[in-house]
């Protein structure tokens, strides 16, 4: 099988960047491959050759292709060999699945509002690393995550879906993290289904959903 999930005109192609273990990717891959999305997952990136979302990937029959850092003396270069990638395989959605690079303007203006990560935290509060120890240390009654379109900035996009989770007593980074990233399994399926659906529409920082 070349690919994850339905195919057809109507099928959007998606593209999965990642650097880590990939449990949202295999979140991602389970809603397609069950046809609650229409999409085909067409390419998985990772910049890390050891990922083991690569694996999980290659379990599904999705193609792979290993995009260094260390081979561009910049970002924009980085980016800009990236975009011919991704233009190369004809996508239209890009997630950001743990992916561990922040995107410079070369690949957001290739890809306007078609750019959507996740972020274990409540945007606007605490964005960056680290977010679940931020959301520790300020002392925070409730944290969660957030699904939301990417532009130039770090975790500064228009909010698409946003969970809340409580935060106990006794939380430590791993275990506020764990909770947290069973509401991002749930969901982040669930925002690109809204965008292969065309139920997002923008109009500045604001997203609406229309179903």
């Amino acid at each position: 099988m070349r690919g994850a999930g339905v195919t057809g005109v109507a099928a959007t192609k998606i593209a999965v960047l990642v650097s880590g273990s990939g449990t949202n990717l295999q979140a991602i891959i389970e809603r397609v491959e069950a046809g609650d999305i229409p999409a085909v997952i067409a390419l998985v990136v990772s910049n890390n050759p050891d990922a083991y979302a690569i694996t999980r990937a290659k379990r599904h029959g999705i193609p792979v292709v290993v995009h260094e850092n260390r081979a561009y003396s910049n970002r924009r270069d980085y980016d800009a060999a990236l975009v011919d990638i991704l233009r190369h395989h004809g996508i239209g959605l890009v997630v950001l699945a743990g992916f561990m690079r922040i995107l410079t303007h070369v690949m957001v203006e290739a890809f306007p509002n078609a750019i959507i990560n996740i972020h274990p935290a409540l945007l606007p509060a605490f964005p960056g690393l680290h977010a679940q120890q931020q959301a520790l240390d300020y002392g925070v009654c409730y944290s969660g995550c957030t699904v939301h379109f990417v532009d130039c900035g770090t975790d500064t996009g228009p909010i698409i879906l946003q969970a809340v989770v409580p935060v106990l007593a006794d939380d430590t980074e791993q275990t506020l993290a764990s909770r947290i990233q069973k509401e991002e399994h749930r969901l982040f399926p669930e925002a690109i289904r809204l965008f292969c659906t065309g139920k997002l529409s923008i109009s500045g920082r604001k997203v609406r959903i229309l179903e």
